[in-house]
């Protein structure tokens, strides 16, 4: 009676689901399965306080005449009942055999239960052994058998019994016993409130069951899914949760699962669709910062597109009139989103518009101008003459552009950091135009600026080229009269003309050479005087811009001529092959050898040597224009050369002859047969100078032909030469 009592103080009104709760039936013994002849009492029960007078009982479906709360039986079947307020109970099969043993299970009994099983017989037994479906599966010297946690498809049981007598023992068998096991509660429910939710707003999910009024004391544990993902911390002992945002990608199948905190018992719900409802994004707008649109360029660029209306996760994009892709894009949960554009540059203005869409198809922006406005460049400074040098009196133009930059632009011209003017233009470059002097050699530049910064070009340095002046020509040392054989020093000097300045030496109208001068201050050159050099000198500057000449000065030298010394020459060379001819024994055979030589006179006015038989001098070139080239000395025991000058009138040929005659102590003891017999003498002639009087860059050439070899055409003529040897 205590357990009837505290079954109808646990025991709910109704189930969770709303239902009329079943009413359920207890006996006494609580065994379905008796002997024969024993008296089982059923009592019928609901949820609710028992009501006299309104029970309906049934065995195997007939209606039994009797309204009492409890009844008791004795014969085999099926038995249920049934109160005003409830709907039939389960059934209960009772069995009341004439057998000697009997296998008894409980009632009721319900998943995960602990049961008991009582091997029974009519007298006492000593081994008792309990089998599941034929199968052996437990021997005790007690009739009871423990199984735990059953569930509703336990199988069939059946027990023998071992009994002892004076002749022997025997075995008794029971009929096989079905437990009855009654669901624990039945597959949970899963509810949503509200059944079609709106994206952004809360979702209750509810996950619904029932247990018997007989085990309402057992807890039970929930957990929710979305297709195979627990929600939420998983398992909780509340059969509902709170999901406070819903959105369109939570659309899908949702169950739970149910289960006793012994985890003996687990049972799941059906599947259920939630679709989530989403709201279409509306009144989609553009801003731009800086407000009004208008950037320099290198700054930042912000657009912001947002919505009025929407739910759920709404793609915003970004983009520029006339471009097919899309500046940027993003996806989030919110009305509005950003996009920066870093460094814009000239090709980032134009309209932008921005579009929203979540799902429902994209919705546009009206379009904005963004406006850019650029820093100018460094500028390019060029010069710009007539020719290919800056000539004084020449106009320049000075050119100055900055290839980017919004305009206008002005530009500013400085030579040597003093402003020569300014001017603007809407676009393209600016032009300044003046007329060269002297004075505006230096360095310039130019800058331009459009009110965004300004930038200074590079320098540009320009020389103006001054033409030179006319020449002085002067003697050093001075005078109008000189003697052969004195060094004499041509000076000309330009007093104006830019550097470098090539003067030219003229002697009757003659070049006799020409000497650059890189630095200004003039030019000199040394002559050693002949009788021949009498007449007019005069000199020419030039520095690119024409020759200037001088005006000519008259010299007057005196002394021998380079002719009367030819003329004694041959004859003294005349009378020795006469007397050399006469001496047959001892006639010595010399040899004359012309040579043809692209030099011609060098600075000193000497000429240059060439032995025939000794070592022959070397030849150094000079690089220094006022110093002559001059060949190795002869030996100084040697006799002094005597020069012989042949002058051909209208021929471009001179011959220079030189003959030298050693003149030793030892030799000079001997006879001159003897010295000419053991010592050759040496006739040298100089180098073949071919001069070309209209030649103005004679002296260059010459300098040039110099370089030839001297070794080239020679002709060697013998001479008998007499004994006489001085």
């Amino acid at each position: 009676m205590f357990l009837w009592l505290l079954l109808l103080i646990l025991a709910p009104g109704r189930d969770q689901s709303g239902v009329t709760p079943k009413a359920f039936l207890l006996l006494n013994p609580p065994w379905s399965t008796n002997f024969k002849n024993d008296r089982v009492t059923l009592t019928c029960r609901d949820s609710l306080s028992p009501a006299q007078g309104d029970i309906s009982w049934y065995h195997n479906d007939h209606l039994l005449d009797n309204k009492s709360e409890e009844i008791q039986i004795h014969k085999t079947g099926y038995y249920k009942c049934k109160t005003r307020r409830s709907s039939p109970s389960d059934p209960v099969h009772m069995d009341f055999l004439p057998d000697r043993l009997i296998i008894q299970a409980p009632h009721p009994v319900f998943e995960g239960d602990d049961v008991v099983l009582r091997c029974q017989g009519r007298e006492a037994t000593s081994e008792t052994v309990l089998y599941k479906n034929k199968k052996e599966i437990r021997k005790s010297y007690i009739s009871n058998f423990t199984l735990n946690s059953v569930s509703r498809d336990n199988g069939k049981y059946h027990c023998t019994a071992s009994r002892k007598h004076f002749w022997g023992i025997t075995r008794d068998i029971s009929k096989p016993l079905t437990i009855q096991v009654q669901e624990l509660f039945p597959p949970p429910v899963l509810t949503a409130r509200p059944s079609q939710p709106i994206e952004g707003r809360p979702v209750t999910l509810k996950c619904e069951t029932w247990l018997p009024p007989q085990r309402s004391y057992i807890q039970l544990q929930f957990c929710f899914f979305r297709e195979d993902q627990a929600l939420g911390s998983g398992w909780s002992s509340s059969p509902e949760l709170n999901l406070p945002t819903m959105w369109s990608e939570n659309s899908g199948s949702y169950w739970c699962q149910a289960e006793t905190v012994t985890h003996h018992v687990r049972k799941r719900s059906l599947r259920s669709q939630i679709h989530v409802q989403r709201v279409p994004v509306s009144d989609v707008n553009l801003e731009i910062q800086p407000p009004e649109g208008q950037l320099i360029e290198g700054e930042n660029l912000l657009l912001i597109c947002s919505v009025a209306n929407g739910t759920g996760t709404v793609t915003f994009s970004w983009h520029r009139e006339g471009t097919v892709r899309s500046l940027g894009t993003k996806t989030q949960r919110s009305l509005s989103a950003e996009l920066q554009i870093l460094t814009v540059k000239e090709h980032d203005a134009g309209r932008y518009y921005c579009a929203a869409d979540n799902i429902h198809g994209p919705i546009l922006s009206e379009l904005i101008r963004v406006t850019l406005r650029i820093p100018v460049s460094r500028p390019v400074l060029t010069l710009r003459a007539p020719g290919a040098q800056a000539v004084v009196g020449d106009v320049m133009e000075l050119h100055c552009e900055a290839r980017r930059g919004s305009p206008p632009i002005l530009y500013r011209f400085y030579h040597d950091g003093v402003s020569l003017g300014s001017s603007s233009v809407p676009s393209g470059k600016a032009f300044f135009k003046f007329s060269l002097t002297a004075e505006h050699s230096g360095n310039y530049s130019c800058e331009a600026d459009n009110g965004l910064g300004v930038q200074l070009s590079d320098r540009v340095t320009l020389s103006v080229t001054v033409p030179v002046s006319h020449p002085v020509f002067t003697f050093h040392p001075a005078g109008v009269q000189a003697i052969a054989g004195d060094v004499l020093e041509l000076r000309c000097e330009a007093q104006r003309g830019s550097p470098p300045i090539l003067y030219w030496f003229y002697h009757k109208n003659v070049t006799l050479g020409s000497i650059s001068d890189p630095f200004g201050g003039g030019a000199s050159f040394n002559l050693t005087l002949m009788a021949e050099h009498s007449g007019n000198f005069s000199c020419g500057a030039d520095n690119g811009l024409g020759v200037q000449r001088s005006e000519m000065v008259t010299l007057s030298v005196t002394g021998p001529s380079s002719n009367k010394i030819t003329l004694i020459t041959e004859g003294v060379t005349a009378g020795l092959l006469s007397i050399l001819g006469l001496a047959a024994t001892a006639a010595l055979v010399c040899y004359f050898r012309t040579q043809r030589n692209s030099g011609g006179l060098s600075t000193t006015g000497t000429p240059s040597y060439s032995p025939r038989e000794f070592k022959e001098p070397s030849r150094t070139s000079n690089t220094d224009p006022q110093e002559p080239t001059y060949s190795e000395p002869p030996d100084p025991m040697e006799q002094q050369p005597v020069y012989s000058n042949v002058d051909l009138g209208e021929s471009d040929l001179v011959y220079s002859q030189i003959c030298s005659i050693q003149d030793t102590k030892e030799n000079s003891a001997n006879s001159p047969k003897k010295h000419w017999e053991d010592k050759e003498p040496a006739v040298i002639y100089s180098e073949l100078k071919k001069a070309h009087l209209d030649d103005s860059a004679g002296l260059a050439i010459n300098q040039d032909r110099d370089l030839e070899d001297a070794a080239e055409n020679y002709e060697n003529v013998p001479c008998a030469l007499s004994a006489i040897d001085h």
